[in-house]
């Protein structure tokens, strides 16, 4: 993906400020529209889909969290939220429900920039993370990541969805199996934002594959807990 061409929706109840972002963005060559609140951005999206999404947490009616949610559903949208500066409830409710990053308000226009150019670089095949393994399907226990359709799947068939950064943690531990990788080498291989700072990010993210991985009650972990350094993926016997 050309991230200049990408289409990005701006939602925010503020208009001075979703519309001081979009003409920034338009500026450096994306495709941006705005809309208010949730019930708009349905309409945007009827007139066709988006590659990213910037939400703002708090808006009235529908806020934030639920749009990202109903999203999220959907499938095929990077989510970039806006949250308070200093409030890291907002931030891991966010990462909980699926987004890919967050930024803090206020913020430099040149980040919000920074931060779309890494998530659309990351959906690139000359991708941020480590090169995979040959094999297209590694084994996650109960579970199975296909790295070239990017698809989780269980033995059943049935696929299991997974957001660009969950994909991107998941690609990262089947390069690199039976070695510890600490939460800051992750956020590194992941592209992840302000890691160093906010290692609870990391964390969310791993509970959320381990679910999404989860087999049967008796299998072995396969992303395991490394107590004061980080963790390590061992793959299932074959």
């Amino acid at each position: 993906m050309n991230e200049t061409i990408a289409r990005i929706i701006v939602v925010d109840d503020e208009p001075d400020l979703r519309d001081t972002i979009a003409e920034y963005l338009r500026r450096h060559g994306y495709t941006v529209d705005t809309a208010s609140g949730g019930q708009e951005l349905d309409t945007r999206l009827e007139e066709g889909p988006a590659d990213l999404l910037i939400l703002d947490v708090t808006m009235p009616e529908e806020d934030g969290f639920s749009i990202a949610r109903r999203m999220r559903a959907r499938g095929g949208m990077r989510i970039v939220m806006l949250t308070a500066a200093n409030d890291s409830i907002d931030r891991v409710v966010g990462l909980e429900l699926g987004a890919d990053d967050y930024i803090g308000k206020p913020f430099d226009l040149r980040e919000v920039r920074a931060r779309i150019q890494g998530l659309l670089r990351r959906a690139a095949p000359a991708g941020t993370v480590p090169p995979p393994p040959p094999r297209a399907g590694v084994s996650f226990g109960g579970a199975v990541l296909d790295l070239e359709t990017r698809r989780l799947s269980r033995p059943d068939g049935t696929e299991v969805p997974l957001t660009t950064a969950e994909f991107d943690l998941l690609a990262v531990f089947a390069a690199n199996p039976n070695r510890i990788l600490t939460r800051e080498r992750l956020a590194n291989l992941t592209n992840a934002t302000e890691a160093n700072a906010f290692d609870r990010a990391i964390d969310v993210r791993i509970a959320r594959v381990r679910r999404k991985i989860a087999g049967a009650a008796d299998e072995p972990d396969t992303v395991r807990t490394v107590r004061g350094v980080g963790y390590m993926f061992v793959p299932p016997p074959r």
